[in-house]
C-alpha cells in the first residue's frame, strides 16, 4: 500500500470520466498523489467510477470491485462511486460487504468527508484532466426526460438538469488558460439543454459563447436526442470554423413499430426528413450514430428496415449494440425479451459488415483532400492525430510519420492525406 496515494478507477461514458476528473482536483488540493487508471491500483485509498448502463458494463464494474477486494489491505480503504452504486446500493452492500462504503452518482463527493476532509466548493469548476492536455469534455447537463422504454439511465441519473452558461464559460475559460483547445460537449441529451434552466433550448446559444472564447480552436457535439432537435444549433455549427462538422445523434432504429415501442417520439419519415435537413444546413457534415439492436419484437421486417437504412443514409460514423433487458425500465416490466441472443449477434455483425464497407469508402474519399488536424500522441513511428471529423477514442485517426520535422503532440496541423485503410488515415 502507498501512504498518500489515492488510485482512481474510471468505468464507463466520459461523463463518468469528468466526475472523476473533479473528485482528483479535491484529492490533490489535499496534498495526496493521484493516479487515475493505474496499472497496478495499490494506493491508501482506492475509488472505482462504476458505469451501470447495461450488462456487459455492470459485468465489467462488478468484476473490477471484485479484483480490488481481494488485493485491499487492512490498512487501505476501498470506495465505489458512480452509476451501479446509485442503481443497485443496497444489493452492493449486502453482496460485496468488504468494500468500505458505497456512494452514488451525485453524492461522491461525501468521500472527503468519510476520511476526515472537507469538499471545497470553491473547487467545484476545477478538476484535474486525465486527457491529453489539448482536449477536453465538458458535461453541459445531467439527467434525461425522455424516458425511452429499453433505457436506464433516468432511472440512475434522474431529470435533466442543465448546468448554467456562466459556469460552463468560466470551466472553458480555466481549462483553455491550461493549454485545452478542444472541447467535447457531452451529456445524456444535448438536445434538451436550456429548457429546465431558462424555459427554451439554448444549445445553440451555449455553443456560440464558448466559441467566442479566444483560444476554444474546436467544439464537438455529442448524444444529440432526435426528437424536438434545435435545429438553429446548425446555423452556428455552418457559421463558426471553431464548431467541428461534426454530430453525434443517437437514433437507434427507424422502423416505425420499433420507434413506437421503444418510446422516442419520432417516426421513420421524420428520422429522414430530419437527417436530410441537417445535411443541407450543414454541407459536408459527419454525422455519428448508435443502433439498437433486437429489442423486443423486433421482426426481420424491422431489421431489414435498418439496414437499408444504414445503407440509404451512409453514416460516417456508426456503432450499434444488442439490447439488454433491463430491471426498472419500462420494457423489463411491459415487453419480454424475446430475441435470442445468438439472433442479436448475428444481426449486430450484419449491420457492422454493412457500415465498415461504408467507413472504408468514406475513409478513401478523403485520399487528396488537405485537412486540419491535431496531434494527440506518438506512437512508435508515427504521430497519431485526429480531424474535426473524429472524436477521440471511437474514431478514425490520423498517422504522420515521425520524421516530419517540427510537430508537437497538442498542436495543429494542414495534413495532405495520401493513403487511407478502413480505420487510419495517412498523411503529411
Amino acid at each position: 500500500m502507498k501512504k498518500n496515494t489515492v488510485d482512481i478507477i474510471t468505468l464507463g461514458c466520459s461523463k463518468n470520466l469528468v466526475d472523476s476528473e473533479q473528485l482528483m482536483r479535491q484529492f490533490d488540493v489535499l496534498g495526496y498523489k493521484v493516479r487515475h487508471d493505474a496499472e497496478n491500483p495499490d494506493g491508501e485509498i482506492v475509488v472505482v467510477n462504476t458505469c451501470g448502463f447495461i450488462g456487459d458494463a455492470k459485468e465489467e464494474s462488478i468484476n473490477t470491485i471484485l479484483q480490488l477486494v481481494e488485493q485491499k489491505t487492512k490498512n487501505s480503504k476501498l470506495f465505489v462511486m458512480g452509476c451501479l452504486s446509485e442503481r443497485y446500493l443496497a444489493e452492493l452492500e449486502k453482496e460485496i460487504p468488504e468494500v468500505d462504503k458505497y456512494f452514488g452518482k451525485f453524492d461522491y463527493t461525501d468521500i472527503l468527508k468519510e476520511i476526515g476532509q472537507e469538499y471545497r466548493a470553491d473547487l467545484r469548476l476545477e478538476r484535474v484532466l486525465t486527457t491529453p492536455s489539448h482536449y477536453a469534455y465538458i458535461k453541459i447537463s445531467e439527467g434525461c426526460n425522455r424516458s425511452c422504454s429499453y433505457c436506464a439511465i433516468p432511472i440512475i441519473t434522474g431529470r435533466h438538469r442543465s448546468r448554467s452558461m456562466e459556469d460552463i464559460e468560466y470551466e472553458v475559460r480555466k481549462l483553455v488558460e491550461k493549454g485545452v483547445k478542444e472541447f467535447q460537449f457531452i451529456a445524456q441529451d444535448l438536445s434538451s439543454y436550456g429548457i429546465d434552466r431558462y424555459k427554451e433550448m439554448k444549445l445553440a446559444e451555449l455553443v456560440e459563447r464558448v466559441s467566442d472564447i479566444p483560444g476554444v480552436e474546436w467544439i464537438r457535439l455529442h448524444y444529440a436526442y432526435p426528437a424536438h432537435f434545435p435545429f438553429d444549433v446548425l446555423d452556428v455549427m455552418r457559421n463558426r470554423h471553431n464548431v467541428c462538422k461534426y454530430l453525434d445523434l443517437a437514433l437507434q432504429h427507424i422502423s416505425d413499430p420499433m420507434l413506437k415501442k421503444m418510446h422516442r417520439h419520432i417516426s421513420k419519415a421524420e428520422t429522414y426528413e430530419l437527417i436530410q435537413r441537417i445535411r443541407e444546413k450543414v454541407p459536408g457534415i459527419f454525422l455519428r450514430t448508435t443502433m439498437l439492436i433486437g429489442h423486443s419484437d423486433e421482426s426481420e421486417q424491422d431489421f431489414e428496415e435498418m439496414k437499408q437504412f444504414v445503407r440509404e443514409m451512409r453514416f460516417e460514423r456508426l456503432g450499434a449494440f444488442a439490447y439488454s433487458h433491463e430491471d426498472g425500465t419500462y420494457a423489463y416490466k411491459n415487453y419480454s425479451d424475446n430475441i435470442p441472443e445468438e439472433i442479436k449477434q448475428s444481426r449486430l455483425d450484419e449491420i457492422m459488415e454493412i457500415q465498415q464497407e461504408i467507413a472504408s469508402e468514406v475513409s478513401h474519399s478523403m485520399v487528396g483532400k488537405t485537412l486540419k488536424v491535431i496531434i494527440d500522441r506518438k506512437e512508435e513511428e508515427y504521430f497519431v492525430g485526429r480531424t474535426e471529423f473524429d472524436s477521440p477514442e471511437v474514431d478514425p485517426e490520423v498517422l504522420i510519420p515521425v520524421g516530419t520535422r517540427g510537430v508537437k503532440v497538442g498542436d495543429f496541423y494542414n495534413a495532405k492525406i495520401v493513403y487511407a485503410n478502413d480505420f487510419e488515415l495517412f498523411g503529411e
